[in-house]
């Protein structure tokens, strides 16, 4: 199947009042995991795969490669992301990669300074057919606009969107990055405000911290693209552990490597169906 970019799938979410998930890349297990999810689910999907990722591969070629590949490999539309991307030299390698969106992150700096900074990357990846995302936040180091506490003032969502020309905004609604647990509680009376204040899609960051009533109910409220690493991340592990502790001499990574993607794999199309199906 052809390549499809992230604007593409959310502009067709925002049409049908639904939601989807993006679902981070730490290795090519997780990129096949979930694009098998997305297959089950005959729902598309959002491969994403983060700076810090890139770093950990020494590059975004490998990874971001392996990524595509495995959407173009897919039989629903799957899009490749860059997410949280505060340098702008990754920004352009992905474009020249060929994905077809970025998260600009640039929500540490002071507003003036974010908005100068996004307006500049938003510019170069339209020049390329690039769908960006950005977000607003305040100095507060990785966290940014999802530290505990922090909410998105839609006047300022407005501004902001107005002045970048950015094609959606991740939102502080009430997640943060890295939760274990699954009982943030959101704003939903916010995101409604949000979504009729900014005009772009919404994107909620750390919903691995938000139980799949919450999900429902943000999407519901206004919410387009979700994303989720930690709580794959969480189950990828224990389906290792499990079959370590079971298989004490194992060697072959493949024997526990497999059984892990296929956990992530169930669990992306079940989130997907949550997302997709909000009013249920």
């Amino acid at each position: 199947m052809p390549l499809i970019s992230t604007g593409e799938i959310t502009d067709g979410a925002r049409s049908g009042a639904t939601g989807v998930g993006a679902f981070n890349v730490v290795q090519i297990e997780h990129a096949q995991a979930i694009a098998n999810g997305a297959q089950s689910a005959g729902l598309p999907v959002i491969l994403q795969v983060s700076e810090n990722t890139a770093r950990y591969h020494g590059g975004l070629e490998p990874i971001g490669l392996a990524s595509l590949a495995v959407a173009r490999a897919a039989g629903v539309p799957v899009a490749v992301h860059l997410d949280h991307a505060e340098s702008a030299d990754l920004v352009r390698d992905a474009v020249q990669l060929g994905f077809t969106s970025v998260m600009f992150d640039a929500s540490a700096l002071p507003y003036a300074d974010n908005v100068t900074a996004t307006r500049e990357i938003t510019a170069y990846c339209h020049s390329h057919g690039v769908w960006v995302e950005a977000e607003l936040g305040e100095i507060g180091g990785k966290d940014g606009a999802h530290a505990p506490g922090v909410r998105t003032d839609p006047d300022e969502a407005r501004a902001f969107v107005e002045a970048t020309a950015v094609d959606a905004l991740a939102v502080a609604v009430g997640s943060s990055h890295a939760m274990l647990t699954r009982d943030a509680v959101l704003d939903l009376a916010l995101i409604s405000r949000l979504r009729d204040a900014v005009g772009v899609p919404l994107v909620l960051h750390g919903s691995s911290g938000v139980g799949d009533k919450g999900l429902a109910a943000a999407v519901h409220a206004g919410m387009t693209k979700v994303n989720i690493s930690t709580h794959l991340n969480k189950l990828f592990t224990r389906a290792v552990r499990t079959y370590l502790d079971a298989h004490t001499e194992a060697a072959d990574p493949r024997r526990y490597l497999g059984p892990a993607r296929d956990a992530v794999a169930a669990e992306v199309a079940r989130l997907l169906d949550v997302l997709a199906r909000p009013g249920r």
